[in-house]
């Protein structure tokens, strides 16, 4: 089936994960398969996770290297349990084809059921706005959306839904822009901050992310690769601070503040001390790809470090 998505970065990850025959890769985040495609063709056997059923549909004619596991990439340590892999890419947010299928409810821009669920289980974007508080809607909105007029935001929602609940995506884009003021010629639709807090509220992505952190560290072999793709500063920052510990990067002390003690060795070692961004040409293509960041990095020895507490 074609993919109406373009993976972003897609030479960049390839060259980081380094597939290769008798390499065992996972592509965590399968969407309409387009690392799949580019890491079998390099030879490599694919395990892919994608927690949205309909991305099986591109799973189609893939041959007998490949596998869909239809699940979270948090769970790819329980699904491999004592197997070892020597590549994980994982390609983080909502995909191109889940923003344009107005039913799934993610975009502003098309009229559509306000659900927002990556999968098939869990509350809706609906629920929140309509039964949430509106101090739990501001903060939602603040720290998932970082959206800096979030109460106001709130209190509209909450205003309207007394009157009537939402229900369509366009309704709700509707009553945020009038609360922050229309667009006033704004290249940025005033309801994007609270759209992206809402689909990450619903779809848990931070911890997700960080649970596929973990899980990728556990099975990926020494000189395994991992490569991440993030596409805003919340998940970025996710990305950076894991890789940046797990690779011993720890700030120099001072005669003020000593250095802090090492937890553990380093499991990982960075490919690029800075993220790598699309190119022109890119971005050109696909503007959707504007925002993109890639962090890479290789496993070594190391056991894997303890989970926080």
């Amino acid at each position: 089936m074609t993919a109406p998505h373009l993976s972003v970065l897609l030479e960049e990850v390839v060259a980081a994960i380094a597939p290769a025959p008798g390499r065992h890769i996972i592509d965590g985040t399968f969407g309409a398969g387009g690392y799949t495609r580019a890491f079998l063709a390099a030879g490599a056997r694919v395990t892919a996770f994608d927690r949205d059923p309909s991305a099986a549909r591109f799973a189609e004619g893939l041959g007998a290297g490949f596998t869909l596991v239809c699940a979270p990439f948090s769970t790819i340590a329980d699904v491999l349990g004592a197997a070892s892999v020597d590549g994980v890419a994982l390609d983080l947010g909502v995909s191109s084809m889940q923003l344009d299928e107005a039913e799934r409810g993610f975009s502003f821009l098309r009229d559509g059921p306000l659900d927002m669920r990556m999968g098939d289980q869990g509350v809706t974007a609906a629920e929140i706005v309509n039964t949430a508080e509106a101090a739990e809607i501001a903060r939602i909105l603040w720290v998932y959306g970082e959206e800096r007029q979030s109460r106001r935001v709130a209190a509209a929602i909450v205003r309207r839904r007394e009157a009537q609940p939402f229900a369509r995506t366009t309704d709700l884009a509707d009553v945020i822009e009038r609360a922050l003021g229309g667009r006033r010629g704004a290249r940025v639709h005033p309801a994007t901050r609270s759209f992206q807090a809402l689909r990450i509220a619903v779809n848990d992505e931070l911890a997700e992310l960080e649970a596929g952190l973990l899980a990728a560290e556990r099975v990926l072999r020494p000189g395994g690769r991992l490569a991440v793709v993030t596409f805003h500063s919340l998940e970025d920052r996710i990305v950076k601070g894991f890789l940046v510990s797990r690779s011993g990067r720890t700030p120099g002390g001072s005669r003020h503040s000593p250095q802090a003690p090492r937890v553990a060795d380093p499991s990982f070692t960075l490919l690029s001390s800075r993220s790598t961004a699309p190119a022109e040409s890119e971005t050109a293509a696909n503007p959707r790809a504007r925002s993109a960041r890639l962090r890479a990095a290789e496993r070594t020895s190391a056991p894997a470090w303890r989970a926080a507490a």
